[in-house]
Parts: C-alpha cells; structure tokens; sequence
C-alpha cells in the first residue's frame, strides 16, 4: 500500500504537475475536474503565488511551482525510503531498488550488472525501466527512479551526478570494413558509407550532427532507429553504426563488431553518468548499486578500448 504524508492540496499539486492536466490529474485521483482545480487555487491562495501557467493545451509549471514540486518530490521519495526500512525492521529487508536506463545498455551491460548485484544482495528487490533519455530524466525527476544511467552532453538540472566518465562515440563496423584498419576515423571518412544513426534525440547522433555542420559535411543516413539495439544487428559491410563502447559490449567482444575511435573533438564530449536525485539520500542498497554500476563502467571500458587498440594494431 502506498503510504504519503502530503496534504490534500500538495497531493493533488503533484498529480497535475506529473500530468500537465487538471482533467487527467483528476482521473487518476478519481475525483471531479472542479475539486483539483478547488485544491490548486487554494495552494496559491495560501503561498500567495501562482504555481501554474494555464495554457490551452494544459498546465506549465512556474519557477515557483518547479522548486516547489522539486521539494516535494524529495521529500516523498525520502518518505518511501523510511517506511520500507520501517517496514524492514520487522524482519524483511528493505530492499527495493528503481533504475531507469537509455536502451543502449540493456542488451549486455546492465543485465550482467544486475545479475552480480543479485548474487551479492540475495535480498534485493531491482526494478528496472528502460526508456528514451528524455524519459529516464523524468522518471528521476518524479522520484519514480532511485538511479538513472545515461549518456549526457549537457548538466541534467535537479540531478546529482553519482558517478561520471567520458564516453566518446565510436564508429562502429565489420571487421572487415575498409575503415576497420585505420586506428581512428574521421567523420568525413564517415559520410563516405552507408550510415545507421540513431534518432534526433539520441547523443551520438546529436554529437555527429554537430561535427558534420561544423565540417560542412551532408550525409544521408540509410537507416534510423531510436533503438540501437536494431541497429547494430543488422551492421554489414560498409555500413557503420555511431554508439558507445558499452553499448556493443556484447557485439564488440564476440567479434561481430570493432570499435574505432573519431578524432574529432565533437565526438569526444559526451559523457556517462550515473544520477541520482538532488536532495535525495540514497539508500544503502541502492548506493551499493552505484558502486557496482561504478566498477563496471570502469573495468568494462578499459577492457574494450584495450581490445580495440589490440586489434586496430594488427
């Protein structure tokens, strides 16, 4: 049973600022349209601010309205973490853990994270959330996720940075791709082949976009995804794939895939980043997942970029 110490009115607060919409707001509160919106007028009556813009096509918070859901959302989440220790004390461990991930990490790396937790922490309770980057920063934000594991190319307001680590984009390829001698490429060497990128949204191809408009570079991709886990199984020579070294973990180390660095300075500012939310006290299970998310991102990368140095020396 879900437990909350929010009043009334900040209850309902949420609910609208979750949903940007006092009629989808009351639909999952099961009251009337006119009783959220009773609750909300009385809030602001009470701070004396508004809280929301009203927009046709909804709600918007205000600043006001954005540090006071920030706190909320703390709040509450801090309050959930005590009940389930509470709640442990009387013999069950607390032990319920939330990620959220970008999908580029659930085909190999975070299952194999997840399965040495579970064999350390017999206990644990993990729910894992794959979803876009634009989602899994919501999912933290709403409290919804106690980590977030992402690539990043600029701060993520309200979120506290647990762990972070460069993460360039690799070109990716056949091993018998021309390019797949070479120990690094360029992005003009790039557009010369049949390319598979990722959506709009998706860093790597944020980071391309920008170094070709740099470079005056045009380049016509011949195949889209924002799941990278489709693209990189259909990789055939001459095509080549922009992602991660960890999100080809698997690929990489099986020898279906090589990895080969860019050398522009574009393709290197890229990040990721284990979150958490700011203000949130993590509990010790869940900080014990970050270590482990740590230690993996770090042995993980090592070990592959090793490998593809060893074979981009042969």
């Amino acid at each position: 049973m879900a437990t909350s110490i929010l009043s009334i009115p900040m209850r309902y607060f949420m609910e609208v600022a979750a949903r940007g919409s006092v009629s989808q707001a009351a639909t999952r509160l099961y009251v009337a349209p006119s009783a959220v919106s009773r609750q909300i007028a009385k809030l602001e009556d009470a701070l004396q601010t508004p809280l929301f813009e009203r927009k046709a096509r909804g709600m918007a918070l205000t600043q006001a309205g954005e540090r006071l859901a920030a706190h909320l959302r703390t709040t509450q989440a801090d309050t959930e973490q005590v009940i389930e220790q509470v709640r442990g004390i009387g013999g069950r461990e607390a032990g319920r853990v939330r990620v959220a991930c970008t999908e580029g990490f659930a085909a190999g790396f975070i299952p194999e994270v997840m399965r040495r937790f579970r064999g350390a922490h017999a206990q644990s309770r993990l729910q894992l959330h794959i979803g876009a980057p634009d989602e899994v920063s919501a999912l933290l934000a709403r409290g919804d996720a106690d980590i977030a594991l992402k690539y990043v190319v600029a701060p993520e307001p309200g979120c506290r940075i647990e762990h972070s680590a460069p993460a360039p984009v690799y070109a990716l390829m056949a091993p018998d791709h021309p390019l797949a001698r070479q120990r690094a490429v360029s992005v003009a060497e790039a557009v010369r082949y049949p390319l598979a990128v990722g959506a709009r949204g998706v860093t790597a191809r944020q980071l391309f976009d920008l170094s070709c408009s740099v470079q005056g570079l045009v380049y016509e991709p011949v195949f889209v995804s924002n799941f990278s886990s489709v693209l990189l199984p259909l990789v055939r020579t001459p095509d080549i794939v922009l992602a991660g070294l960890l999100t080809a973990v698997h690929l990489i180390e099986n020898g279906t895939l090589v990895a080969r660095p860019f050398i522009e300075a574009q393709m290197q500012q890229r990040r990721l980043q284990v979150l958490s939310l700011e203000g949130r006290t993590l509990s010790p299970l869940a900080q014990a997942l970050v270590q482990q998310l740590v230690a993996a991102i770090a042995g993980g990368s090592k070990r592959r970029l090793g490998r593809a140095r060893a074979v981009a020396r042969r």
